[in-house]
Protein backbone atom coordinates (compact mmCIF):
# COMPACT_ATOMS: atom_id res chain seq x y z
CA UNK A 1 0.00 0.00 0.00
CA UNK A 2 1.44 3.62 -1.21
CA UNK A 3 1.80 6.41 1.70
CA UNK A 4 -1.24 8.47 1.77
CA UNK A 5 0.96 11.16 3.16
CA UNK A 6 0.71 13.87 5.53
CA UNK A 7 -2.15 15.82 4.91
CA UNK A 8 -4.17 12.85 3.80
CA UNK A 9 -3.63 11.01 7.18
CA UNK A 10 -4.33 14.29 8.79
CA UNK A 11 -7.96 14.34 7.25
CA UNK A 12 -8.85 10.49 7.82
CA UNK A 13 -7.77 11.58 11.61
CA UNK A 14 -10.21 14.43 12.07
CA UNK A 15 -12.67 12.38 10.42
CA UNK A 16 -12.48 9.86 12.83
CA UNK A 17 -12.66 12.62 15.90
CA UNK A 18 -16.08 14.42 14.39
CA UNK A 19 -17.54 10.37 14.64
CA UNK A 20 -15.98 10.30 18.45
CA UNK A 21 -17.30 12.99 19.24
CA UNK A 22 -20.63 13.36 17.68
CA UNK A 23 -22.48 12.70 20.51
CA UNK A 24 -21.55 15.82 22.09
CA UNK A 25 -21.37 18.36 19.09
CA UNK A 26 -23.78 16.91 16.55
CA UNK A 27 -21.27 16.83 13.55
CA UNK A 28 -21.00 12.77 12.80
CA UNK A 29 -19.20 13.12 9.32
CA UNK A 30 -16.47 15.83 8.83
CA UNK A 31 -18.27 17.40 5.21
CA UNK A 32 -16.88 17.58 1.63
CA UNK A 33 -16.60 20.81 1.81
CA UNK A 34 -14.74 21.25 4.79
CA UNK A 35 -12.16 18.96 3.93
CA UNK A 36 -12.18 20.48 0.65
CA UNK A 37 -11.01 23.33 2.43
CA UNK A 38 -8.40 21.92 4.70
CA UNK A 39 -6.66 20.37 1.33
CA UNK A 40 -6.56 23.65 -0.02
CA UNK A 41 -5.05 25.61 2.62
CA UNK A 42 -1.16 24.55 3.19
CA UNK A 43 -0.68 24.64 6.48
CA UNK A 44 3.22 24.46 6.77
CA UNK A 45 2.94 28.11 5.42
CA UNK A 46 1.10 28.90 9.01
CA UNK A 47 3.38 27.62 11.20
CA UNK A 48 6.66 28.64 11.99
CA UNK A 49 9.31 27.20 9.69
CA UNK A 50 11.07 25.13 12.79
CA UNK A 51 7.81 23.22 12.90
CA UNK A 52 6.87 22.34 9.56
CA UNK A 53 7.44 19.24 9.74
CA UNK A 54 4.72 18.29 12.24
CA UNK A 55 2.34 20.81 10.58
CA UNK A 56 0.16 18.19 9.68
CA UNK A 57 0.25 16.36 13.38
CA UNK A 58 -3.23 16.98 14.87
CA UNK A 59 -1.94 19.44 17.13
CA UNK A 60 -1.94 22.94 18.55
CA UNK A 61 1.40 24.64 18.19
CA UNK A 62 3.13 27.86 18.99
CA UNK A 63 3.53 30.94 16.63
CA UNK A 64 5.34 33.33 18.95
CA UNK A 65 3.66 35.83 21.31
CA UNK A 66 2.03 33.50 23.51
CA UNK A 67 -0.25 32.31 20.96
CA UNK A 68 -1.16 29.36 18.82
CA UNK A 69 -2.26 28.12 15.60
CA UNK A 70 -5.34 25.81 16.66
CA UNK A 71 -5.65 22.37 16.24
CA UNK A 72 -6.58 20.91 12.71
CA UNK A 73 -9.14 18.78 13.86
CA UNK A 74 -11.12 22.10 16.25
CA UNK A 75 -10.21 24.12 12.95
CA UNK A 76 -12.49 21.44 11.22
CA UNK A 77 -15.12 21.77 14.08
CA UNK A 78 -15.49 25.12 14.32
CA UNK A 79 -15.60 25.99 10.52
CA UNK A 80 -18.01 23.10 9.97
CA UNK A 81 -20.59 24.20 13.05
CA UNK A 82 -20.96 27.77 11.38
CA UNK A 83 -22.55 26.32 8.19
CA UNK A 84 -20.48 27.52 6.07
CA UNK A 85 -21.93 29.41 2.63
CA UNK A 86 -20.62 30.73 -0.79
CA UNK A 87 -22.19 34.16 0.18
CA UNK A 88 -21.89 34.68 3.85
CA UNK A 89 -19.43 37.06 5.39
CA UNK A 90 -17.44 35.97 8.45
CA UNK A 91 -15.95 37.73 11.66
CA UNK A 92 -12.86 35.93 13.36
CA UNK A 93 -11.86 37.10 16.33
CA UNK A 94 -7.92 36.12 16.86
CA UNK A 95 -5.92 36.28 13.70
CA UNK A 96 -3.17 34.60 14.68
CA UNK A 97 -1.07 32.92 11.71
CA UNK A 98 -4.24 33.84 9.50
CA UNK A 99 -4.82 29.68 9.34
CA UNK A 100 -8.64 29.87 10.16
CA UNK A 101 -9.33 32.40 8.40
CA UNK A 102 -7.75 31.06 5.28
CA UNK A 103 -9.84 27.75 5.78
CA UNK A 104 -12.92 29.90 5.99
CA UNK A 105 -12.02 31.54 2.67
CA UNK A 106 -12.17 28.50 1.04
CA UNK A 107 -15.98 28.66 1.74
CA UNK A 108 -17.53 32.06 2.04
CA UNK A 109 -17.59 35.26 0.63
CA UNK A 110 -15.72 37.40 2.83
CA UNK A 111 -14.16 36.93 5.94
CA UNK A 112 -12.84 39.88 7.88
CA UNK A 113 -10.46 38.64 10.84
CA UNK A 114 -8.92 40.87 13.96
CA UNK A 115 -5.54 40.50 16.18
CA UNK A 116 -4.69 42.26 18.83
CA UNK A 117 -0.93 41.73 18.58
CA UNK A 118 0.47 44.19 16.16
CA UNK A 119 2.87 42.10 14.70
CA UNK A 120 0.98 39.06 14.30
CA UNK A 121 -1.28 41.06 11.83
CA UNK A 122 0.79 42.17 10.35
CA UNK A 123 2.74 38.68 9.83
CA UNK A 124 -0.64 37.46 8.69
CA UNK A 125 -1.99 40.10 6.67
CA UNK A 126 1.39 39.74 4.40
CA UNK A 127 1.17 36.11 4.50
CA UNK A 128 -2.39 35.93 3.15
CA UNK A 129 -1.83 38.41 0.56
CA UNK A 130 1.61 36.58 -0.46
CA UNK A 131 -0.72 33.26 -1.04
CA UNK A 132 -3.33 34.84 -2.42
CA UNK A 133 -6.19 35.24 -0.08
CA UNK A 134 -8.14 37.96 -1.61
CA UNK A 135 -11.12 37.51 0.29
CA UNK A 136 -9.85 38.14 3.98
CA UNK A 137 -9.39 41.92 5.54
CA UNK A 138 -6.76 41.72 8.67
CA UNK A 139 -7.59 44.21 11.17
CA UNK A 140 -4.93 45.11 13.59
CA UNK A 141 -7.66 46.07 16.99
CA UNK A 142 -9.45 44.41 19.90
CA UNK A 143 -11.88 41.95 18.49
CA UNK A 144 -13.53 41.38 21.96
CA UNK A 145 -15.46 44.74 20.62
CA UNK A 146 -16.18 43.14 17.01
CA UNK A 147 -16.84 45.40 14.29
CA UNK A 148 -19.37 47.30 14.17
CA UNK A 149 -18.81 49.36 10.93
CA UNK A 150 -18.81 46.04 9.11
CA UNK A 151 -21.49 44.66 10.95
CA UNK A 152 -24.51 42.68 10.60
CA UNK A 153 -21.82 39.23 10.21
CA UNK A 154 -23.46 35.87 8.90
CA UNK A 155 -21.59 34.10 10.86
CA UNK A 156 -18.59 34.78 14.13
CA UNK A 157 -15.71 32.91 15.08
CA UNK A 158 -13.32 33.28 18.04
CA UNK A 159 -9.84 31.34 18.46
CA UNK A 160 -9.55 32.42 21.71
CA UNK A 161 -11.79 32.07 24.68
CA UNK A 162 -12.80 35.04 26.70
CA UNK A 163 -14.10 34.14 30.60
CA UNK A 164 -17.64 35.86 29.56
CA UNK A 165 -19.53 35.73 25.82
CA UNK A 166 -18.85 39.64 24.85
CA UNK A 167 -21.97 41.28 24.56
CA UNK A 168 -20.72 43.17 21.24
CA UNK A 169 -20.20 39.85 19.60
CA UNK A 170 -23.48 39.19 20.19
CA UNK A 171 -25.21 42.20 18.80
CA UNK A 172 -23.42 42.43 15.81
CA UNK A 173 -24.50 38.74 14.47
CA UNK A 174 -26.90 38.84 12.20
CA UNK A 175 -30.54 36.84 13.21
CA UNK A 176 -29.87 33.38 11.47
CA UNK A 177 -26.31 33.50 12.27
CA UNK A 178 -23.99 31.65 14.61
CA UNK A 179 -21.49 32.29 16.93
CA UNK A 180 -18.76 29.41 17.83
CA UNK A 181 -16.21 30.32 20.28
CA UNK A 182 -13.84 28.32 23.38
CA UNK A 183 -15.24 29.56 26.61
CA UNK A 184 -13.72 29.35 30.07
CA UNK A 185 -10.49 31.22 32.12
CA UNK A 186 -6.96 29.93 30.57
CA UNK A 187 -6.05 27.61 33.15
CA UNK A 188 -9.79 26.24 34.48
CA UNK A 189 -12.27 24.50 32.15
CA UNK A 190 -12.72 25.63 28.78
CA UNK A 191 -16.01 24.68 26.34
CA UNK A 192 -16.35 25.73 23.02
CA UNK A 193 -19.90 26.77 22.70
CA UNK A 194 -22.21 27.34 19.88
CA UNK A 195 -24.38 29.58 20.42
CA UNK A 196 -27.66 30.58 17.72
CA UNK A 197 -29.36 33.94 17.14
CA UNK A 198 -32.92 33.12 15.90
CA UNK A 199 -34.78 34.96 13.26
CA UNK A 200 -36.51 37.11 16.21
CA UNK A 201 -33.41 38.13 17.86
CA UNK A 202 -33.64 34.88 20.33
CA UNK A 203 -30.40 32.84 21.46
CA UNK A 204 -29.97 29.62 21.97
CA UNK A 205 -26.53 28.32 23.51
CA UNK A 206 -25.41 24.64 23.88
CA UNK A 207 -21.37 23.64 25.19
CA UNK A 208 -20.53 21.13 23.39
CA UNK A 209 -16.79 19.80 24.06
CA UNK A 210 -14.42 20.43 26.39
CA UNK A 211 -10.88 22.80 24.86
CA UNK A 212 -8.08 24.83 25.56
CA UNK A 213 -7.55 27.72 24.10
CA UNK A 214 -5.34 30.97 24.57
CA UNK A 215 -7.05 34.18 26.70
CA UNK A 216 -9.27 36.20 25.22
CA UNK A 217 -6.96 39.57 25.52
CA UNK A 218 -8.68 43.43 25.26
CA UNK A 219 -11.39 44.65 27.09
CA UNK A 220 -14.84 42.49 26.61
CA UNK A 221 -17.77 43.80 27.97
CA UNK A 222 -19.97 42.65 31.28
CA UNK A 223 -21.35 38.70 30.99
CA UNK A 224 -24.33 39.27 28.22
CA UNK A 225 -26.40 35.94 29.73
CA UNK A 226 -26.55 34.16 33.40
CA UNK A 227 -28.74 32.16 32.10
CA UNK A 228 -26.67 29.64 30.35
CA UNK A 229 -24.27 27.79 32.63
CA UNK A 230 -21.19 25.57 31.74
CA UNK A 231 -22.17 21.90 32.29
Amino acid sequence: MSDTGPLERLIAQIAAKFRLAAARTGEALLQPAVAAALRAVPREQFVPPALQAVAYDDTPLPIGHGQTISQPFIVALMTQLLRPTAEMVVLEVGTGSGYQAAVLAQLVAQVHTTEIVPSLAAEAGQRLARLGYHNITVHPLDGSQGLPQWAPFDAIIATAAPTQVPPPLVAQLRPGGRLVLPLGPQWGEQWLLLLEKGASGELQTAPLIPVAFVPMTGNPAPLWDAQHPLP
